[in-house]
């Protein structure tokens, strides 16, 4: 059975330092053996159809596969349509009534556990805004990430630490979901 999946490629550069190009990334999916294979924007994202694994045995193919042939090691998270949606369908922000670059879905490794976040005041970011799932966070930043405390805040190695994350903003969740249907 085939099942059409994400990669989420964490803190790549199209530029300068860990140069990945995604011809690149392509050539280096389908070498795998993975068919259907796409990338969006130019900053880590790539759709492929693969026959076998799963999503992290998907993702520790590609790490090493990376590190083999562009010299550097990249965290990468693999999810399937099914997350994707579900994400998508979950967020518990207006996304129809918000700009992409007001919302965005930190992905992780892993389920986050509210404990994780204890420490943060909610009131003192306001009108900033994050939401957990299972193994995900929603961020609402209504003036984009680039000036987000918030944000600055979330991404503390403290609390993400012993997890991958990697954030997309709210048009790449929805045209990543839209790009692995089958």
């Amino acid at each position: 059975m085939t099942t059409t999946y994400a990669a989420l490629l964490r803190g790549i550069n199209v530029g300068g330092n860990r140069k990945l190009p995604m011809a690149g990334l392509r050539e280096l999916l389908t070498g795998l053996g993975h068919t259907g294979v796409a990338t969006y924007l130019q900053s880590g994202n790539a759709v492929f159809t693969a026959d076998h694994g799963d999503e992290d045995s998907l993702a520790a193919e590609l790490e090493e596969a990376i590190e083999k042939d562009f010299g550097f090691r990249v965290d990468v998270l693999v999810r399937d349509h099914a997350y994707l949606k579900a994400v998508r369908e979950a967020c518990p922000f207006p996304a129809d009534e918000l700009e992409g670059r007001q919302l965005h879905v930190t992905y992780f490794s892993g389920p986050v556990e509210a404990e994780r976040f204890a420490e943060i005041d909610p009131a003192a970011y306001l009108p900033e805004e994050f939401r957990l799932g299972g193994r995900e966070l929603y961020l609402y930043v209504p003036d984009g990430l680039g000036r987000s405390k918030l944000a600055e805040q979330l991404s503390r190695p403290r609390l993400n630490k012993g997890l991958i994350a990697t954030t997309r903003n709210w048009n790449t969740v929805v045209k990543l979901e839209e790009l692995t249907r089958a």
